[in-house]
C-alpha cells in the first residue's frame, strides 16, 4: 500500500508568548525519514523486508542505527536500499570513553567506516557520546576532548564522502550549547546538529531559545510526543508540547527534514511508524 500524506502543521498554533499565529506551513511526505527502526522491531526484519515495508509506507528516506548483531549485515543493508531507491540520509555512531581513542574506534565503530568505504556510501554519520566519555572533565576540558574527537571523526568521514553531525543523547553533550562549542571550535569543519525531542524533556522550556542558537547548524529534528517529565518515548500527537516546538522550527526557518521514531521495545515498526505518521497528520 502506497499512500501520501500532505500535514498541515502550525494553523493557529500558540507562540511561547501565548499568541496565535496564522501561519501555515506544511510538510510533505518526501520530508520525512524513519528512525530507530532497525534494532527496535519485533519482527526483526531483514534488509530487504524493511526497505519493502518503509516503501509501503510511502517513507523513502531513512537513518541506519544499528547494534553489533547488525554489522555483518549492513553492507547488504545499504546497497539493497540504493538499488530500490530508498535513501539511507545517515548512519549511527555511538562513541564512550571503553576503546574509542584519537589513533583508533573501537572493533564496532571500525567496522562501520569499513562498510562505508566498501559500498561506497556517501552520506551523514551522527555521532553521539557515551557520558563517559565526559566524566570528571571540567567544562573546558570536556570541549577540547569532544572537539578533539569530532575532529577526528570528521577528517575520516570526509575523506569517504560523508559528514558528521552532532547528535544530542542526554548529560553533558546532550546540551545544544555543548555542541555548538565544538562545531565553533573546528570552523574549517563541515558539522551540522541533529536534534531529538526524545532526548530532550528538560528543554521543553527553554526550546524556543535554543532553536534561534541551533538554527544555523540544524539538519534534521527527530519527533516525539512531548509531555514535561515524559514517557520518554511517545507517539506524535499524544503529548502536549510537540505541536508547539514543530510550529517554532518552522516560524524561525528551519526546511530541513523530520525523523519519525520506531523507538519502541518489542513493538512492531511499521505499527509504530504508521501511528507516528497519522498522528502527525492529526
Amino acid at each position: 500500500m502506497k499512500y501520501y500524506i500532505l500535514i498541515l502543521i502550525a494553523t493557529m498554533t500558540m507562540t511561547a508568548s501565548g499568541q496565535d499565529t496564522n501561519d501555515e506551513s506544511i510538510i510533505d511526505l518526501e520530508k520525512i525519514y524513519a528512525w530507530c527502526i532497525v534494532p527496535y522491531d519485533s519482527l526483526e526484519r531483514s534488509p530487504e523486508e524493511r526497505i519493502k515495508m518503509l516503501k509501503g509506507l510511502g517513507i523513502t528516506k531513512y537513518a541506519y542505527d544499528w547494534r553489533n548483531e547488525h554489522l555483518p549485515f549492513m553492507a547488504e543493508e545499504l546497497e539493497f536500499a540504493k538499488k530500490n531507491d530508498v535513501e539511507v540520509i545517515a548512519v549511527w555512531m555511538w562513541i564512550d570513553d571503553k576503546g574509542n581513542s584519537l589513533e583508533r574506534l573501537n572493533e564496532s565503530n571500525e567496522k562501520v567506516f569499513s562498510v562505508i568505504k566498501e559500498v561506497g556510501y556517501e552520506g551523514q554519520i551522527w555521532v553521539s557520546f557515551n557520558a563517559n566519555f565526559f566524566e570528571n572533565l571540567s567544562d573546558a576540558d570536556a570541549v577540547e576532548k569532544g572537539t578533539n574527537m569530532i575532529a577526528y571523526l570528521s577528517k575520516r568521514a570526509s575523506a569517504l564522502g560523508c559528514k558528521v553531525a552532532l547528535y544530542n543523547h542526554g548529560d553533558w553533550f546532550g546540551e545544544p550549547a555543548n555542541q555548538i562549542k565544538i562545531i565553533e571550535a573546528l570552523p574549517n569543519e563541515d558539522l551540522g546538529l541533529i536534534y531529538n525531542f526524545h532526548h530532550a524533556h528538560e528543554q521543553i522550556e527553554s526550546f524556543n531559545q535554543l532553536v534561534t542558537k541551533m538554527l544555523p547548524y540544524l539538519w534534521g529534528v527527530n519527533l516525539n510526543g512531548m509531555r514535561k517529565g515524559g514517557p520518554k518515548i511517545l507517539t506524535i500527537g499524544e503529548g502536549d508540547y510537540e505541536k508547539e516546538m514543530i510550529g517554532q522550527l518552522i516560524k524561525k526557518g528551519y526546511k530541513g527534514d523530520f525523523g519519525i521514531l520506531g523507538h519502541v521495545e518489542e513493538g512492531d515498526v511499521e505499527a509504530i511508524l504508521k501511528a507516528n505518521l497519522n498522528g502527525l497528520k492529526k
